[in-house]
């Protein structure tokens, strides 16, 4: 009753294509109901029913995601980020092990990109969302977050007041005035967990697309790659590199994905912790990875960084390439970058 409750409520759409030689066919599956964005999955598999059961498992375990980092809403029964948030500078909050993780993982993407991806930032990121949303819903009197006021929030960002105790499973935020963000993460991360559970059930052709942050689980039958398309950043029809996957994840974070407008210039939603303002070095930023959660924090951090340290960072990392997108919209890889590319 529950997964059908499930079905019921995801509005699940499943397409059946061409049978492969090892008498697997291609399903899709897609939902609105987690992170706020559209939640894809392919998978080859024997029959329908076999694919209905893979996709109720991942729509569900990331809709409990969802909730977890969840920094706007309450759900009844759930100590979430939000809950921590509404706590900081009272008390310690129990939560499920699946934050804790998260928020380790943070730390550690905080210390290998220099700051550059702080969840703790999130003081700083409720002004420019709220200026956003205003400017949004009311064009023609948008207008931009006072500098004093970031400056103040900024001073409520020390990540290290983070306070983690894994034994008691509890999160405290030592600032009172602290707030945590972890949209630089979470989906990432939500969708590298999945994959490994993906993987322990024995599904060895899957492809997962959250709001672009993609992951492939093994490859197609037949053990061709996963063929995945980088966005163009300008929408102009200028054609864009198809990379070819396996066992791998792409995220792309770029200014053409959230922004509003002031006196005709656009202010998108990768704010530079140092700047306090969106980031102006390029269009997007695509990063490789065998862990989806690293792709998700470096492909923020490597936006607020110069070429050549963005690509310092990279290379120092096994496994991991990256593409950016300048500002005049010319293009530049890592030096392994390459290799996914469609030949």
């Amino acid at each position: 009753m529950k997964k059908l409750l499930s079905m019921l409520i995801i509005l699940i759409l499943v397409f059946t294509f061409s049978s492969c030689a090892d008498g697997k066919k291609r399903y899709e599956a897609e939902s609105l109901q987690v992170f706020d964005t559209v939640t894809k999955i392919i998978a080859y598999s024997k029959n329908k029913s076999e694919f209905t059961e893979l996709s109720e498992f991942v729509f569900d375990i990331l809709n409990e995601y969802h909730k977890l980092y969840d920094i706007y809403h309450d759900y009844h029964g759930i100590n979430n980020i939000k809950t921590i948030n509404d706590n900081a500078g009272k008390s310690p909050v129990k939560v499920d092990k699946k934050i804790i993780d998260l928020l380790l993982f943070s730390k550690n993407a905080y210390t290998k990109t220099r700051g550059k991806c702080n969840v703790a930032l999130g003081s700083v990121l409720k002004i420019w969302h709220k200026y956003r949303e205003s400017g949004i819903d009311d064009p023609q009197n948008a207008k931009l977050p006072d500098l004093g006021s970031l400056r103040k929030a900024a001073s409520h960002t020390d990540i290290g007041k983070i306070i983690i105790d894994e034994k008691k499973s509890t999160v405290f935020l030592a600032d009172p005035k602290m707030s945590l963000d972890v949209g630089a993460v979470a989906k990432g991360f939500a969708a590298e967990c999945v994959a490994q559970e993906i993987a322990l059930r024995g599904y060895t052709s899957v492809l997962i697309s959250i709001g672009g942050n993609v992951i492939a689980i093994g490859a197609k039958p037949g053990g061709s790659f996963w063929n995945v398309g980088i966005e163009n950043p300008d929408n102009d029809g200028k054609e864009m590199p198809t990379l070819q996957l396996k066992d791998k994840s792409v995220v792309t974070s770029g200014v053409y994905q959230r922004y509003y407008t002031v006196n005709g210039k656009q202010y998108h939603h990768i704010i530079d912790p140092e700047a306090l303002m969106p980031s102006t070095y390029f269009k997007s930023v695509t990063v490789v990875s065998d862990d989806s959660g690293l792709a998700d924090a470096l492909s923020t951090a490597v936006m607020c960084m110069p070429y050549e340290q963005g690509k310092e960072l990279i290379d120092s990392i096994s496994g991991t390439d990256a593409v950016w997108v300048l500002p005049d919209s010319n293009i530049l890889y890592s030096d392994n970058f390459k290799q996914y590319l469609k030949k």
